[in-house]
């Protein structure tokens, strides 16, 4: 269950680290593009919590025992 469990959160939250990245790398050079993409970051971070959470009672229920 751990290895399932870590690539949906690799799956729903690597591409929320990118823009976070992407956004603070680019804070001084293009301020208003920066702003867009930590608010983008936020909200993809948001929603990949959300599916994860409610993935994981479903994994548990079918999880042999």
């Amino acid at each position: 269950m751990g290895g399932t469990f870590f690539s949906l959160y690799l799956l729903f939250h690597l591409p929320a680290f990118i823009l976070l990245f992407m956004g603070l790398s680019r804070r001084k050079s293009r301020p208003e593009n920066a702003k867009t993409l930590l608010i983008y970051a936020g909200l993809y971070f948001l929603i990949g919590a959300g599916i994860c959470g409610a993935f994981v009672p479903m994994m548990r229920q079918m999880s042999p025992q």
